[in-house]
């Protein structure tokens, strides 16, 4: 088996990509082909060069890490000495993937990595957390190599990115403290600088994936007499002793992921970039990445515990037939089927937003551009700032409630013996329970993606998109499409209008979900140009989002502060506990 190969929907999105753009931004006129011997040639040869990595991703994936998956989920690690020991499984499969060359996806290749783009990596992520969720926390948080490679200096760069590519250190982003969660701007770490140009870090932070790693992207606050995200600064660090491991936290799932609290006693640290622009640049393009890649994340999760459904549903006899016949149990798993092909639809056409964004700002970088055209470029370069922001937060939103809702039914296809430890479905569900929370929560992502429902940049992405040469067969969905978009717009207009940001923020979770609906159907209906199968899917999800948009807007239309008002009778005394 292989995780790559086997996955019909996965190929399909990579064989109809439109790549080419993507390829001749990111190997810049095939220069390099006479440098590195893996360097592609031209567009042709970067396509064969993907697949060919993807499948070495597939085979790794299905061959050693799935097998472990469970003694990974069960074996703990040991924090010993200020040092975490990972479990005997996790550490044979990682080092598979270091032995693959896989630890520097996007790491160009000037500093060992495999340069590619990041719709490729997507993908790689999405292949390996079907096989364990855990090992994808580890292995996709090479992505702050990105950070440090875009915005670093070059003695940051020959430092951390060839240990990085290679996997013989591992990164992590330590953001979050326990009283700054999602409201990174109330950081309190304090970062001090010293007279040789270097900075000390004093502070504590919690709840840091793979903080036992080797280098560190660190956010403190420069400026000490500010309380805004203006004052924060990002720095980057390598572990030495002044950085205590205080403790592993005893979580629902993922347990091959060692999350840690972290107490910063002095650590020596490099300024990333300008002061003060931690939060608002860097951190930012950061949580980008991070909210894709979970919802790649979230995708390979889902796809394992669909794919045990199906099977189990295939084999598994009731009232004289297999359960898979039983009207209930079709309708459970062809929805589930559907809602998987979908978020894919969103997650891959945000990475592929992602990488023009990216490529776009390398070619600004290199300077080498007419005036005309730069200042194109410089427009091309806002628009894909603020529809990256826009389709990450909903792609991060979209895909971890879905990898929630299919690994719960999945549960539900499998019944009693999906409860049970005998079945990897209940791993999946807890592995798949932090999807919503981590990287910002569903809440942080319908906020931040309302704003730019509401600023326009959604309608002219769909406007971007259209419906162009579509045979008969595909006109009628159009066309609903088009009704269906017209719904979300007056909807964003009658929000636009009330002046209460109370009921915005109630109102902001029904909008989102009419975007995603709208956005998908849009999506699908290009992929129905190329498959009869993508048709009847695409089919499903208008038809259904028919209904489901109706409602949606009914619920915008009469939206009040009822919920605000009368909370305290709605949901009862605060219990004696929470008093202080």
């Amino acid at each position: 088996m292989n995780f790559f190969t086997d996955n019909d929907d996965l190929q399909f999105i990579f064989t109809t990509a439109d790549l080419d753009t993507i390829i001749q931004m990111y190997e810049d006129g095939f220069r390099e082909a006479s440098r590195y011997d893996e360097a592609p040639e031209d567009i042709a040869d970067a396509r064969d060069h993907y697949r060919r990595v993807l499948t070495v991703a597939g085979d790794i994936a299905a061959r050693i890490i799935a097998p472990a998956a469970a003694a990974i989920d069960e074996t703990p690690h040991i924090l010993h000495d200020n040092t975490v020991m990972l479990s005997a499984p996790l550490q044979e499969c990682l080092q598979a993937l270091r032995q693959a060359e896989l630890m520097g996806c996007t790491i160009s290749r000037r500093y060992g990595g495999l340069n590619l783009p990041c719709f490729i990596f997507t993908m790689i992520v999405e292949i390996i957390s079907r096989a364990d969720a855990s090992i994808q926390n580890i292995f996709g948080l090479q992505g702050i190599a990105g950070i440090i490679e875009t915005f670093g200096d070059e003695t940051m760069k020959k430092t951390s990115l060839p240990l990085l590519a290679t996997g013989s250190a591992t990164g992590a982003m330590a953001l979050t403290e326990e009283d700054a969660g999602s409201d990174l701007q109330n950081v309190k770490m304090k970062a001090v600088p010293e007279p040789d140009g270097t900075w000390r870090l004093w502070g504590t932070k919690r709840f840091i994936t793979n903080g036992c790693a080797d280098v560190l992207l660190v956010l403190a606050r420069s400026e000490p007499d500010t309380v805004d995200g203006l004052g924060l600064s990002l720095f980057v660090c390598e572990r030495d002793p002044t950085i205590m491991i205080r403790r592993l936290e005893n979580k629902l799932g993922i347990h091959g992921s060692p999350t840690c609290e972290l107490s910063f006693q002095g650590t020596p640290a490099r300024l990333i970039g300008e002061r003060q622009r931690g939060l608002v640049t860097y951190v930012l393009a950061l949580l980008n990445g991070a909210r894709l890649a979970t919802a790649a994340q979230a995708l390979g999760i889902a796809h394992a515990a669909f794919h045990e459904a199906r099977a189990y549903a295939a084999v598994r006899r009731q009232y004289g037939r297999t359960i898979q016949h039983l009207p209930p149990v079709a309708e459970m798993l062809a929805t589930m089927g559907v809602s998987i092909q979908a978020g894919r639809a969103l997650t891959y056409a945000t990475a592929q937003v992602m990488d023009l964004s990216i490529g776009t700002a390398r070619i600004l970088e290199q300077g080498q551009v007419e005036p005309d055209a730069k200042k194109t470029l410089r427009k091309d370069a806002k628009r894909y700032e603020r529809l990256v922001m826009l389709l990450t937060s909903l792609a991060k939103y979209y895909c971890s409630e879905m990898s929630v809702a299919v690994t719960s039914t999945a549960m539900q296809v499998l019944g009693g013996s999906g409860y049970m430890r005998d079945y990897p479905v209940e791993r999946y569900y807890r592995d798949a329970r932090i999807t919503p929370i981590y990287e910002g929560t569903s809440q942080m992502q319908v906020l931040s993606a309302f704003r730019g429902i509401l600023g326009g940049t959604l309608q002219r992405y769909l406007e971007e998109l259209g419906t162009p040469d579509l045979p008969p067969s595909l006109r009628s969905l159009a066309k609903k499409l088009s009704r269906q978009r017209a719904l979300l717009a007056r909807c964003g207009e009658h929000l636009s209008s009330i002046n209460d940001n109370q009921l915005m923020d109630l109102a902001a979770r029904p909008l989102v979900d009419m975007a995603c609906n709208v956005l998908i159907g849009h999506l699908l209906l290009h992929q129905a140009r190329h498959s009869r199968r993508k048709l009847a899917v695409a089919r499903y999800v208008i038809r259904e989002s028919d209904h489901v948009l109706s409602l949606l807007a009914a619920r915008i239309k009469r939206i009040d502060d009822f919920v605000l008002r009368h909370g305290a009778d709605l949901m009862g005394a605060v219990p004696p506990s929470a008093r202080h």
